[in-house]
């Protein structure tokens, strides 16, 4: 390796629900090699092998979480230390939320939780969850409660807690959603839409997110959706700096259609995308239909 320190290295676990796939997202946005629900008896082969790539990562994250075999919870210790055998310092870091805030959140995202095809009542599954990750817990070296966090907070709790932060600019939040599931509360700029050419009723895209090449080729032809995008660029680039000088610290500007499937994620992405090479440093995408 041509850096004698080791690399940073991050295991990220919790209750689902609280916060992962947003930490490892933030991970991801400073540069770190991530890999989600990685099979916890795997962690020592995989670091090994990344740092012996001609060009080894320097920053490592891994979630581990309750999609794993539970009997291989309760190994992790072992497993980490692993980790160590090999020089690297891996850090622990809990995610947890009350549950009546997890309730909600499942309730509200309409997601399925990773316990209940068990046949557990939501409620049940959460109780059964917080059993089986208590030996993790108990590792943890920092302990995060989001409870009270929205994205945006949490991904500044991260950045502080963990000592990441890169500057103290204001962090960017591109967010997709569906009109018919209401506008996001906490959203400051919103745009719609709407009434934009809509790949849902092409059946080959159907399926298919505002993620994906087909879906973004398909827009890209759309004279509208350009025209769209440079206005909207237009208005964010004159006004979106002058939030430098208030007091706030974060900033969302959500975009919504029909299904919040297509357009929205297609816009967000994409105004993502400008935004890093404007020169914004914490940008990050949220589709809440989606994620």
């Amino acid at each position: 390796m041509n850096d004698a320190s080791p690399p940073l290295f991050y295991v990220v676990s919790g209750l689902s629900g609280s916060g992962k796939s947003v930490a490892l997202r933030t991970f991801e946005d400073l540069d770190f090699y991530c890999v989600d629900n990685l099979p916890a008896g795997m962690l020592a082969d995989f670091v090994a092998n990344l740092t012996r790539a001609d060009e080894p990562p320097r920053r490592l994250a891994v979630g581990i979480d309750v999609r794993n075999r539970h009997t291989d919870l309760s190994k992790v210790p072992s497993w980490l230390s692993g980790v160590g055998a090999l020089g690297l310092d891996p850090r622990l870091v809990f995610f947890e939320t009350g549950d009546e805030v997890l309730l909600r959140r499942f309730a509200d995202t309409r997601r399925r939780h990773p316990l209940s095809r068990v046949g557990l009542s939501l409620a049940d599954a959460i109780a059964l969850e917080r059993t089986l990750l208590r030996p993790l817990r108990s590792l943890a070296d920092t302990v995060i409660d989001t409870s009270d966090l929205n994205v945006h907070q949490l991904r500044r709790r991260i950045l502080t807690e963990l000592d990441l932060a890169q500057d103290q600019s204001v962090s960017l939040l591109f967010e997709s959603f569906a009109y018919r599931r209401g506008v996001p509360a906490d959203a400051d700029f919103v745009f719609d839409a709407r009434m934009l050419p809509n790949p849902h009723w092409d059946p080959r895209l159907r399926p298919l997110s505002g993620r994906d090449a087909d879906v973004r080729t398909w827009f890209e032809a759309q004279t509208d959706v350009g025209e769209f995008l440079a206005q909207v660029a237009q208005f964010l680039d004159n006004w979106l700096p002058r939030l430098r000088s208030d007091t706030r610290s974060y900033v969302t500007v959500a975009f919504g259609c029909s299904g919040g499937r297509h357009r929205s994620v297609y816009l967000a992405e994409s105004m993502a995308r400008h935004a890093r090479e404007q020169g914004w440093r914490d940008v990050a995408t949220w589709h809440r239909e989606l994620d």
